[in-house]
């Protein structure tokens, strides 16, 4: 697969650069990015901006696939274009900020036989695996409520300054909730059903009062059960991303409870009579516990090609991107609804 980066204004863009060139069956013909700061986050990583503008990329027979890592709010469009010039688009999360954006995107995917990818890396985590066997296998029971949180440290200064420009970020549900939802279909095998409330207000980035980094919503899944998230940008700069309440999220079900902490944290299982307390080690190596091992691919950007290829079952499609988008989007939007 020939690979073309479009835009370079996110860290995590690095990260799947770097997945690229360690894939033998990817080629990264280059990049195109318009911005000085956008460059200069790709410097010392070796790629070449060599695309003096979008329309290049597109107009270029040789390349197959773009990756799409520029401002939030110009993703969708991106994608649109893309997909129209006959281009698969794999992106760093979000892939657009607009519900318009992702039916359009999904029209255009099923009408041209194109694939959609999105980095959702933490559908790879070993703990992640273990809580979803756990529910698969009927050890948790029927879920009736998650609650998750992701704050993130502010970091206004250091982190890219577009984040605070109106019309580039898209709001703070959609740019980390978008984790916590994927996730929580993943693990359970139940989408969003509705929106029970959602709210989105300005608290830390006092500097720029326009910016809503704060986030909150309730939402209900297709099987009954609640859930709850806080993915505000409250943790305080000095903890950076080390809190333990840097993606915590607990499953309550009818014959225990599973919780999954990115930071040094354990799956943890608890008969429903609150006995045989059960610890699972993230990596699954743990002894108190038989945990199934999957052999699941090494990175996110290898099963978009994987899936491109026709490889047969993947850990993530181009479905599974779509309904993502779209659900966060919906939680998105009933914030902003509220903020009308």
């Amino acid at each position: 697969m020939n690979l073309v980066f479009v835009g370079f204004k996110h860290r995590h863009t690095g990260t799947i650069y770097k997945e690229a060139m360690s894939n033998p069956d990817i080629t990264v013909l280059g990049g195109w990015e318009d911005t000085a700061e956008g460059r200069a986050m790709a410097d010392g990583l070796g790629l070449e901006f060599n695309y003096p503008t979008f329309e290049d990329v597109l107009n270029d027979e040789r390349v197959d696939a773009i990756c799409l890592g520029g401002y939030y709010g110009e993703r969708g469009a991106e994608a649109i274009a893309a997909l129209k010039a006959g281009k698969h688009v794999y992106a760093d999360k979000p892939v657009c900020t607009s519900l318009a954006e992702i039916d359009e995107i999904e029209r255009l995917s099923s009408e041209k036989n194109l694939k959609v990818g999105c980095y959702f890396s933490m559908r790879f985590s070993n703990g992640i695996r273990n809580i979803r066997e756990m529910i698969a296998d009927g050890t948790l029971g029927e879920i009736g409520t998650i609650n998750i949180t992701g704050q993130h440290p502010l970091q206004y200064g250091t982190r890219p300054m577009w984040y605070f420009e109106d019309g580039k970020h898209g709001g703070t549900i959609n740019d980390i909730a978008i984790h916590a939802v994927d996730l929580v279909r993943f693990i359970t095998g139940y989408g969003l059903k509705d929106v029970t409330a959602a709210r989105t207000w300005n608290h830390f980035a006092t500097a720029v009062p326009s910016f809503r980094d704060c986030g909150q919503f309730m939402a209900e899944l297709e099987n009954g059960a609640g859930f709850t998230a806080d993915v505000s940008y409250a943790a305080p700069a000095s903890c950076g991303f080390s809190l333990e309440t840097y993606w915590r999220m607990t499953f309550w079900g009818t014959k225990g409870v599973a919780e999954y902490k990115l930071n040094g944290g354990s799956s943890t299982e608890i008969d429903s009579d609150g006995t045989a307390l059960l610890q699972v080690a993230l990596d699954g190596s743990n002894g108190f516990a038989p945990v199934k091992k999957t052999s699941y691919p090494v990175t996110p950007l290898g099963e978009f090609l994987r899936e491109i290829n026709g490889d047969g079952d993947v850990l993530i499609n181009t479905a599974d991107v779509i309904r993502t988008s779209r659900e966060v989007l919906t939680i998105q939007a009933a914030a902003d609804a509220r903020n009308a």
